[in-house]
């Protein structure tokens, strides 16, 4: 019966240490999934820098509002080569850096050159106090294969379809500078040029009216769009861009 006893606890003792042994093995293992790439540290979290709830006021290369004009120039000494002058506003104060980078690369079937107009947004939302103009210059090399020029902003496109050439357009947007104080009209509420009025159809696409009972869904960095809060009688108390 003793000897019996013996080999039971004997049993037990092999298997509590080969269960040792594989936890340590698997643990080994394991380890270097959760190791960073510098100084061993583990994984504490995501991104500190990621645009959303917790870094909502991250910078981020974004498209500029409108663009205004394109000026493409050909220069007089060799190797000519052209340089395409882009204006343009955002839509506050806070942006920087603005540059024009192709939209797409290789060759287009309309041997059009397709340009994204882009700038760092602001880190913050910004009081709206007026667009602010910017510009941005690209140049081609010689002996392109493009006929003409067309640059994107986030609100609309303006294109040159010669080169050298100049194209230019007019926005007639309300950029809510004198919106405070004034009543909010929907769509069709309210003919042009009534007076203390902020009409839908006047302001730039995808603004956003905040009711003092609506809710406010996600926290999207949009330095392009624009918040109207309003009151209980549809006063803007508050425009800010995102």
């Amino acid at each position: 019966m003793r000897q019996i006893h013996r080999m039971f606890v004997g049993v037990i003792a092999v298997i509590l240490l080969l269960g040792g042994m594989i936890g340590s093995a698997l643990a080994q293992g394991a380890q270097p999934a959760g190791q960073g790439a510098a100084g061993g540290q583990g994984y504490v979290g995501g991104d500190q820098e990621t645009a959303g709830p917790s870094g909502a006021n991250r910078p981020l290369e974004t498209p500029v509002l409108y663009v205004t004009g394109i000026e493409v120039l050909r220069t007089a000494m060799d190797p000519k080569v052209d340089v395409i002058h882009v204006s343009g506003l955002v839509s506050s104060l806070g942006w920087s850096s603005p540059q024009l980078v192709p939209f797409f690369y290789g060759k287009p079937a309309d041997d059009v050159l397709d340009l994204q107009f882009i700038a760092t947004s602001p880190q913050q939302s910004q009081k709206a106090e007026g667009f602010v103009p910017v510009s941005a210059m690209f140049t081609l090399e010689a002996g392109h294969p493009y006929k003409g020029v067309r640059v994107r902003a986030g609100a609309n496109a303006l294109e040159v379809k010669q080169i050298p050439g100049t194209g230019q357009t007019t926005v007639k947007v309300d950029d809510c500078k004198q919106c405070i104080g004034k009543k909010f009209a929907e769509k069709g509420a309210s003919p042009a040029g009534t007076a203390n009025v902020v009409r839908e159809e006047d302001l730039p696409r995808g603004f956003r009216t905040i009711a003092p009972t609506h809710g406010v869904a996600g926290i999207v960095h949009n330095p392009n769009r624009i918040n109207l809060v309003l009151d209980a009688n549809n006063t803007i108390v508050m425009a800010f861009w995102e």
